[in-house]
């Protein structure tokens, strides 16, 4: 559809200018021209370095002019007969107006902007399905969306590298949410394995904070079929990165459907919350343990409550360990080898998080 746009636009200004001119794609392609019989031809002669950035040239009587993206990329060139100053002009202002135009059309008929719309919740269900269509895009096949949120950094080259690693444009949509959140809708198979998903993730993250020695985080959504539950899973991928900050700090890349218990408490109401610390632990309890008898809580839950096991891996006799258990007990009155009082600590903990982010006090 641009390259009939384009032609438009050159059939309005050759009169006025007089000369042949024409657009030439990034892979040297003619699309558009006053000689319909240069439409299709493919000017490998041109040789055009984009990291040069827009330049204009002269080759066999033509003026040439070079539009490239901020990225680097080749997007078009300009022609028009002639090789005078008014050729350069006339170049540099028709240069302009496919610019213009281009712009309009990718606002208006570019898919990643169709998708950010979608997610954002900007575009109208009923209007979803008619500009789907417009844009021959296929709505029924399986998405999720990662939301890419990187700590310290403003810099908006943390975008290039992850859309530099997502290079398919077709099936995958790479864009920014602000200045720190980073938006990828990726196609997958139908096929594919939430450990594979959170693979993907952690790669993500790896790269990019190699890239900018900085901690970045990763929430994913669901799956979703249909175009128009993109805006669930973002919902999703943004509250497995609140829960996930609130309730496991350690945790680069969070899953929604992996939440488990986390995504209940963080969708109870804050006073539940408080009466129910308020009803397990005696004012301050909790406050009274220091970090190594949490720590040592946090690997007694890690090896599944096993009081060998987690001695080994904190490098400590067996009865040290039982120690501090009994100490814990006396403290908060709940015995972590009791399974149903262990898991009521482990829920409590959550909630100490959660509620640490409001302004409660228990």
């Amino acid at each position: 559809m641009t390259n009939k746009i384009f032609q438009d636009v050159i059939y309005q200004m050759k009169d006025t200018m007089g000369r042949s001119i024409g657009v030439v794609d990034n892979n040297l392609n003619v699309i558009a021209s006053s000689d319909v019989s240069k439409i299709g031809e493919k000017y490998d002669y041109l040789n055009i370095d984009p990291t040069e950035g827009s330049q204009v040239f002269i080759i066999d009587g033509y003026t040439y002019k070079t539009t490239i993206s901020e990225d680097h990329r080749l997007l078009y060139t300009t022609f028009i007969e002639g090789t005078d100053d008014l050729a350069e002009k006339y170049a540099s202002l028709f240069s302009i107006a496919i610019n213009n135009v281009n712009k309009y059309y990718d606002e208006k008929y570019d898919r990643a902007n169709f998708i950010k719309n979608v997610i954002l919740e900007n575009i109208l269900p009923g209007d979803i399905y008619v500009k789907a269509r417009e844009l021959y895009f296929n709505s029924d096949v399986p998405r999720v969306v990662f939301l890419i949120r990187s700590e310290n950094t403003n810099d908006s080259s943390a975008f290039d590298v992850v859309q530099s690693l997502f290079p398919n444009r077709e099936h995958d949509f790479v864009f920014n949410i602000n200045e720190n959140d980073i938006v990828l809708v990726k196609e997958i198979k139908s096929k594919t394995l939430p450990a594979d998903l959170e693979k993907l993730a952690s790669s993500i993250s790896d790269t990019v904070s190699s890239e900018f020695y900085t901690k970045v985080t990763v929430g994913i959504g669901t799956t979703v079929t249909h175009v128009r539950n993109l805006a669930r899973s973002y919902k999703e991928a943004q509250a497995a990165l609140e829960i996930g900050k609130v309730l496991d700090v350690e945790q680069l890349v969070t899953r929604y459907d992996n939440l488990g218990i986390a995504r209940l408490i963080y969708q109870l109401p804050v006073n539940l919350c408080d009466m129910f610390m308020r009803e397990v632990f005696r004012k301050g309890s909790l406050d009274i343990l220091d970090h190594e008898t949490l720590y040592t809580v946090q690997k007694f839950f890690e090896n599944n409550l096993n009081i060998s096991e987690t001695a080994r891996k904190l490098f400590i006799h067996r009865n040290t360990l039982v120690y501090r258990l009994d100490k814990i007990a006396k403290i908060t009155g709940l015995d972590l080898r009791i399974f149903d009082q262990a898991i009521t600590f482990k829920v409590a903990m959550m909630v100490k998080k959660y509620l640490s982010t409001n302004p409660v006090n228990i």
